[in-house]
């Protein structure tokens, strides 16, 4: 047996400070695309503004942009199978750097919308690169809680995003706000390129080892992607993390993305200060709430649909409609409520990756979270395009229009989302139960 045999099937101690440096780079990268995909999320007025664009426009910068990401997610993962993380996440980093240049100098709403169609291209490529660097760097047994620090840590993007990116755009210029942001990306991308390895220098494949039974893993997908695709779709357990993911977070996504800051200072009269408090508490929900249902889904693996998944998207539901149908001007008490029922939903949805890994080999792991990542940005997609498709349809389609009552009629069109997600949710949780011997499968009435 060779010695580089040997060394990939010892187990090893635990991750040294090489591999914290390494996932330290990647989450930093994370933080940043986050921040690309948000960046309108405060400035959407401005945007509408600056390119004369109505409702359902406006909401095609976020549209393209998820439509991309969510397209890109299998043939990412594709990607990192054959080169690993290091390239494929320098790689993004340039198209953000590029796509956040042209939307600095985009004379137009066209150009506009290439540049958000090659954020969205970039921003694919960082989380499942991430997640594959926890995969090679860091022992099995870890693998839930590390997945749920990286989407906890990534989240401060929207910080940025909410707060930071307003006030240098308010205080200075378009040009040079996504600019800046342009130059950040550049130098994310030199980093990652320095620092991050796919893999440690001993190991001559990404494999991962589980230092409580010394098991080995190679963390590659299927070489026919084809049939990797059919292989993991027809397992119910993809199915079943591909709508929980669907389901849990797009609430979320469409408000942080593109309509909550407008909803909230055009619709509900708060200033632009109220407004970035509450979405700041919308991040803050979410990496608070992270780590309780990280280890709660941890703790109960065969309840987390109807315990933690369901009564989330239930959480979600109930928040919205009650804001909806308050008689005027939803108090702040009931925003704070809802803003913390759709933080529930990022914690809530990242419970679809430990559905995808628990369900699937190794070969096909990439292309599983491809399928399951791609579930919540369809959704998004959806729900975006969808309100500002009705707003439009209302006469409120620009920010001289917007108002309260039109706002509430188009967030209704979430609740269709929210419904079909839990009935495949509850359809697809039984299906796989009885896949795995869990649950005997109903005799046919005679």
């Amino acid at each position: 047996m060779s010695g580089a045999r040997r060394q990939e099937s010892t187990p090893t101690n635990g991750p040294g400070f090489r591999a914290w440096v390494i996932w330290g780079t990647g989450v930093a990268a994370y933080v940043l695309a986050v921040t690309n995909r948000t960046s309108l999320a405060a400035v959407g007025v401005d945007a509408a503004d600056r390119f004369q664009a109505d409702a359902a426009t406006l909401s095609l910068f976020a549209v393209v942009q998820l439509a991309v990401y969510g397209g890109m997610q299998i043939p990412v993962g594709v990607l990192l199978d054959r080169y690993g993380s290091r390239p494929i996440m320098t790689i993004g980093m340039i198209l953000m750097a590029v796509g956040q240049l042209t939307m600095a100098l985009s004379p137009s709403v066209g150009v506009a919308i290439v540049a958000r169609m090659l954020l969205g291209a970039g921003d694919a490529a960082v989380f499942p690169a991430v997640l594959r660097l926890v995969a090679t760097w860091f022992p099995a047994q870890r693998g839930p809680l590390m997945v749920q620090l990286t989407g906890i840590l990534g989240q401060a993007g929207q910080l940025v995003a909410v707060i930071p990116i307003a006030a240098v755009l308010h205080a200075t210029s378009w040009s040079v706000t996504f600019g800046g942001i342009a130059g950040l990306c550049v130098l994310f991308a030199v980093l990652v390129f320095a620092l991050v390895r796919n893999r440690p220098p001993e190991l001559a494949r990404d494999i991962s080892v589980d230092t409580d039974t010394g098991a080995i893993r190679v963390v590659t997908s299927a070489i026919d992607t084809g049939v990797g695709i059919r292989a993991a779709l027809a397992h119910p357990g993809t199915r079943l993390a591909f709508w929980s993911h669907f389901t849990t977070p797009f609430a979320g996504t469409a408000f942080i993305l593109l309509w909550g800051f407008p909803y909230l200072t055009a619709g509900e009269g708060l200033t632009t200060g109220q407004a970035g408090v509450l979405t700041s508490l919308y991040v803050f929900a979410g990496m608070a709430l992270g780590p309780v249902l990280g280890e709660l889904s941890r703790r109960a693996p065969h309840r987390r649909s109807r315990a933690l998944v369901l009564p989330a998207v239930a959480f979600q539901l109930v928040a919205w409609t009650a804001v909806i149908v308050w008689p005027g001007r939803a108090p702040i008490w009931l925003l704070v409520v809802l803003l913390v029922a759709l933080a529930m939903g990022g914690p809530a949805s990242m419970i679809a990756f430990d559905h995808a890994r628990t369900h699937n080999p190794s070969h096909r792991l990439s292309t599983a979270t491809g399928v399951t990542n791609a579930g919540g940005f369809l959704a998004a997609l959806i729900a975006i395009f969808a309100i500002g498709l009705v707003l439009d349809l209302q006469g409120a389609g620009t920010p001289d229009t917007y108002r309260l009552d039109a706002f509430r009629v188009a967030f209704l069109v979430q609740i269709p989302l929210w419904l079909i997600g839990a009935i495949f949710i509850s359809i697809e949780r039984r299906r796989t139960r009885i896949h795995i011997g869990m649950d005997q499968p109903r005799r046919p009435r005679r």
